[in-house]
């Protein structure tokens, strides 16, 4: 058994009543969180102490939706004239890169984002993959990273006819019942799906019938844009959760991505079938494609979550750009603010907690040992009134110092330990060049 002791720290609980503690402790057991409060030194005797100097200590972050594969775009333009619509993006940016990726692409884009997460204090990702090259094993090639790294990771595979019918069933079915033998909650499964726009009805038959028979939940896109909602009504006469619906893939473990072209029809039945949306508004403003209508969803009940979409792996600056986002759309100073930081500290959790099988995402006794120590000494008054203005406009800027995974020290001083960066940054630029030669 390995300890780790946590002191002289300001201590975010994010418990039930979300207690912050001046000059607390945490004391760790292996992955397990044993005691988080004010206690003496010399309690609990550990293998090693950390002192965190005053800094705040606050559980990791969560992206709930992620697209690891998308890493080597950044800087990239694709050839000929600028996509005018998502249609367009699609089919000269993403699904080009997409097929160019090799195993070793797959594996360094994801090794290189879950790296930078981790430098951000994101501890958990939800992580949405498609390689159509090298499908078969792919998934086991994003796990790697994950565990290299030491983060947690929930993965999939995204389903589509548009290279052949029902491309990723198979390595969503293999990967789900692997990861249910291996049983070490570290990385968990759910089916991938791409959108309706790109799913015939013998594919979702078969997706429908391998994951009920798995008893999974499923990850997809829905109405991110306006073709994915014209497509279901023209072909099928059906709105798009209405069509997902006929197939069984809503419920409370399954994960939509986007959602801006809901109407209240799309929005009612999230709320009766449980299922989870995830918005990504920065993601959505750099594709020009609206605005997710939060805070109607937030008043039916309905369960969101946020995510990056591939965009970055900075999860507090999601949510700074959900709260201004929704404010400036709807031109109302008073909404939003509370919201955007409970979506990314609370509703992740839960999202989380639905999946996986360790409770996360509090610094609370038998809750996983995901905490970090941002570089954050605040100059006006901290408490648990004033935190959420402290978390979107001075933690967003500030440098994670230490992040603690699973009880296990992997950013320190702002570095990873245990990881050559600058040979893998080297590498990716390599990686990168090879695979930006080869979309045409």
């Amino acid at each position: 058994m390995s300890s780790l002791l946590i002191k002289n720290g300001v201590v975010v609980t994010l418990n039930h009543d979300d207690d912050m503690i001046a000059g607390g402790s945490v004391y760790i057991e292996d992955d397990t969180i044993v005691d988080a409060g004010v206690f003496p030194d010399d309690q609990y005797p550990a293998d090693r102490e950390i002192d965190a100097g005053g800094n705040l200590v606050m559980p990791g972050l969560i992206n709930a939706h992620h697209h690891l594969y998308s890493t080597f775009a950044r800087g990239f333009t694709p050839p000929g004239e600028p996509a005018r619509n998502f249609k367009e993006i699609l089919e000269r940016l993403w699904w080009k890169l997409d097929r160019a990726l090799d195993p070793e692409d797959v594996y360094y884009s994801a090794l290189i984002a879950v790296m930078y997460a981790a430098r951000a204090g994101c501890t958990t990702i939800i992580d949405h993959h498609a390689s159509p090259s090298c499908a078969d094993g792919s998934l086991d090639l994003v796990e790697k990273a994950f565990r290299e790294v030491g983060l947690n990771g929930c993965l999939c595979y995204e389903v589509s006819d548009r290279n052949e019918q029902g491309h990723g069933i198979e390595e969503n079915e293999r990967f789900i019942r692997k990861c249910r033998e291996t049983d070490d909650d570290q990385i968990t499964a759910l089916f991938g799906l791409h959108a309706l726009m790109t799913l015939s009805t013998p594919t979702l038959e078969r997706c429908s019938e391998i994951g009920h028979e798995l008893d999974t939940g499923f990850h997809a896109h829905v109405a991110e844009a306006e073709i994915d909602v014209d497509i279901a009504y023209e072909k099928y006469q059906r709105r798009v959760m209405d069509r997902f619906n006929d197939f069984g893939i809503p419920g409370p473990q399954t994960i939509f991505a986007h959602g801006i072209h809901f109407g209240a029809r799309e929005m009612d039945l999230l709320k009766t079938t449980d299922s989870i949306l995830v918005n990504n508004p920065e993601s959505n403003m750099n594709n020009g494609l609206g605005i997710t209508p939060i805070l109607e969803l937030l008043q039916r009940g309905v369960p969101v979550g946020l995510g990056t979409d591939g965009m970055s792996s900075h999860m507090i600056s999601q949510a700074r750009a959900l709260y201004l986002l929704q404010r400036a759309y709807r031109r109302d100073p008073r909404v939003a603010f509370v919201e955007a930081a409970e979506i990314l500290l609370k509703n992740n959790r839960e999202i989380c907690n639905r999946i996986f099988k360790k409770p996360r995402g509090t610094l609370t006794p038998g809750a996983l040992a995901d905490v970090i120590i941002p570089d954050y000494v605040p100059f006006t008054p901290l408490n648990k009134d004033t935190f959420y203005g402290h978390l979107l406009y001075g933690l967003s800027f500030a440098r994670v110092g230490t992040t603690i995974a699973r009880g296990r020290i992997i950013v320190e001083n702002g570095r990873m330990t245990g990881i050559d960066e600058e040979a893998v940054r080297a590498h990716c630029v390599e990686r990168a060049k090879g695979v930006w030669s080869r979309i045409q």
